[in-house]
C-alpha cells in the first residue's frame, strides 16, 4: 500500500477533513486527519495493518504496542497480521505513556510500536521510552500516515505506510484567520 492508496481511504471515509483547524501545537491549517473515520471500518483496518505488519514479517515481534487512543485498534489488528501480542500505553499524569491494565512485559520481548498519525512522533517516542525502561526490544515503528515531512525520527526502524504533507502556520501567520475564515471543530464536520 502507498501514500495515494492511503490517502483515496481517508477521502472516501472522511478522514481527510477540510476547514481552518487548530492543531494540538497551536498552529493552523486547512486539512485534518482523523484516522478514527478510517478505522471504522474493518475491512479498510484489516488491509492497512497487514500492511503495515509487511515491514516486520521477518522480525520475530512478539508484541505489537500503540499509544491511547490511536494506537490501540492498530496494535490490535497488527499484531493479529503478525501472529502475536497486542498492548496499549495510557498517559500519565505527568504526560508520559506507560502501560496499565495488568499488561506484562517480558525483558527482551520484540516489540513493534505502531501509531496511525505522526507528526512530531511524541506519543510514540513516550511509549518507546517506558517499553525500553522495562526491558523492551524495540524493533521497530510503523504508522499510517507520517505528516512530519520526514523530520520525525526514532530509534529503530520507521516505516509509515503513507506521507502526507499538509501546510500550517503559527495562528499569528494565518492566512485563513486573516482572511475572516472561523475555525472548524473536526467533530463537527459532516463528510458525506
Amino acid at each position: 500500500m502507498h501514500t495515494e492508496a492511503v490517502k483515496e481511504l481517508f477521502l472516501r471515509t472522511g478522514g481527510l477533513l477540510e476547514g481552518h483547524f487548530v492543531y494540538a501545537s497551536g498552529r493552523h491549517g486547512r486539512h485534518f486527519l482523523q484516522a478514527a473515520r478510517v478505522l471504522q471500518y474493518p475491512d479498510h483496518t484489516s488491509a492497512l495493518c497487514e500492511a503495515m505488519a509487511q515491514p516486520f514479517a521477518e522480525a520475530r515481534v512478539d508484541l505489537v504496542a500503540g499509544p491511547a487512543t490511536g494506537g490501540i485498534i492498530l496494535a490490535y489488528e497488527t499484531a493479529r497480521a503478525l501472529g502475536c501480542r497486542a498492548v496499549f500505553t495510557e498517559k500519565e499524569a505527568d504526560g508520559s505513556m506507560a502501560l496499565k491494565r495488568g499488561f506484562h512485559l517480558k525483558p527482551g520481548t520484540r516489540t513493534l510500536a505502531v501509531e496511525d498519525i505522526t507528526t512530531t512522533g511524541g506519543s510514540v517516542r513516550k511509549t518507546i521510552e517506558h517499553l525500553a525502561a522495562r526491558g523492551a526490544n524495540i524493533v521497530g515503528v510503523a504508522c499510517l500516515v507520517d505528516r512530519s515531512g520526514g523530520a520525525v525520527n526514532f530509534s529503530a526502524p520507521f516505516h509509515p505506510l503513507a506521507q502526507f504533507t499538509l501546510e500550517s502556520w503559527p495562528a499569528e501567520e494565518c492566512p485563513l484567520c486573516a482572511a475572516g475564515e472561523p475555525t472548524s471543530e473536526p467533530d463537527d464536520l459532516i463528510v458525506t
